[in-house]
């Protein structure tokens, strides 16, 4: 019934739209008060010229201008007299014209809206739409609509890869790797990209880190050395192909050069845990707290935690020395916090609570040297 009203209302309301300017009678002509206007336009123009405000172009053409409306205004109550007799039966049609469109205007919705529409299914609430209708669109049909898109045009490099992690999160690897390829030869090669396609080959070679998935991770390294995704493959094939010590070495040195905040570092400790038999102790993260403190700190106060880590980091290494990947991070960051003095005397006590683990030893004095902290 609510329905109904409101129909009726916006119907009523479009009827006095457009009858109540027919209603109303003709308009007496504005002549006079036009006139009025344009000539004191015509004396501030004169009045703005005088004092320098415009050029004397821009003010001829201005009078030229109003000039021309002026005299249009002064024509015009002769133009309304010669006009008036017919206005009577022009406005009799108008309104007898309006009237029949406004029957079509109420009959012919209500008529389509009983044939198709469903008068008797009850009301949703607009609120209830709003809410549903996404959700209930699947993740298939979404995809549907991308491929579909991508089929009329096959060049977008954007489409490509945009959907290429989603055929990842979807299991579907063989569309991956397709998507992983179109997006690299549209869009051009990169760490990144190239990464990615070597990621989606080992998923569709279900974990076998192939030939031509190993290439993809050499070619993203020439672009970036540093490019974690694909480090961490080049490990992943050494040990797939038994060589237990350069996949060992090759995480090694990933965490040597690990952001504090990088999400990847658990990861690549259990699988260095995993070649070389014995637990990784990790250095104490910042916390959750430590981070959303952080977020709202200054620089000064900033460093200022970044020493209580550091201070923490070198507490737990001087009771308890066997980390060597501990050693080697306190090491850089002292370097970074710039007290070269504290790097050179943490190197020294690393060596100390290393010996007996040469390769150990080794690490921290390859570090000291690149960091120029020897002599």
């Amino acid at each position: 019934m609510t329905l109904w009203i409101i129909f009726a209302s916006m119907t009523a309301a479009a009827i006095l739209a457009v009858l109540w300017p027919l209603a109303r009678k003709a308009a007496v002509g504005r002549g006079g008060s036009d006139l009025v206007v344009y000539r004191d336009q015509l004396e501030e123009i004169d009045r703005d010229r005088a004092a320098g405000l415009v050029g004397e172009a821009e003010a001829e053409a201005a009078r030229v201008e109003v000039s021309r409306r002026l005299l249009a205004a002064a024509d015009a109550p002769a133009q309304a007299r010669s006009s008036a007799a017919g206005t009577g039966e022009a406005l009799r049609r108008r309104r007898a014209a309006a009237l029949a469109a406004l029957f079509v205007l109420a009959a012919v919705p209500f008529s389509l809206y009983r044939v198709l529409g469903s008068p008797d299914v009850p009301a949703q609430p607009a609120f209830a739409r709003v809410k549903t209708e996404p959700g209930g669109q699947s993740i298939d049909s979404l995809v549907a609509q991308v491929e579909a898109h991508l089929a009329q045009h096959p060049g977008d490099g954007a489409g490509w890869e945009v959907i290429a992690p989603v055929y990842m999160r979807l299991g579907r690897y063989d569309d991956a790797v397709q998507a992983r390829r179109k997006s690299l030869a549209l869009n051009g090669e990169s760490a990144t990209r190239d990464s990615d396609l070597g990621e989606a080959l080992v998923a569709a070679a279900s974990g076998v880190v192939t030939a031509e998935a190993k290439e993809s991770f050499q070619a993203a390294m020439a672009h970036d050395a540093h490019e974690a995704k694909a480090r961490y493959f080049i490990g992943l094939a050494e040990e797939q192909d038994g060589n237990n010590e350069a996949a060992a070495a090759t995480w090694r040195a990933m965490l040597e050069d690990a952001p504090v905040d990088a999400p990847w570092v658990s990861f690549v400790r259990r699988a260095l845990a995993r070649v070389t038999g014995a637990p990784v102790a990790q250095a104490p993260a910042p916390s959750a707290a430590d981070l959303a403190a952080a977020a709202n700190m200054n620089d000064e106060q900033r460093a200022e935690m970044i020493r209580t880590m550091v201070t923490r980091l070198s507490d737990r290494l001087h009771s308890d020395g066997g980390d060597v990947e501990g050693w080697l991070r306190l090491v850089r960051a002292y370097m970074v916090l710039g007290d070269r003095d504290k790097a050179k005397d943490a190197a020294a006590d690393a060596r100390r609570a290393l010996d007996g683990h040469p390769d150990d030893v080794k690490r921290i004095d390859e570090l000291a040297k690149d960091l120029g902290l020897e002599g």
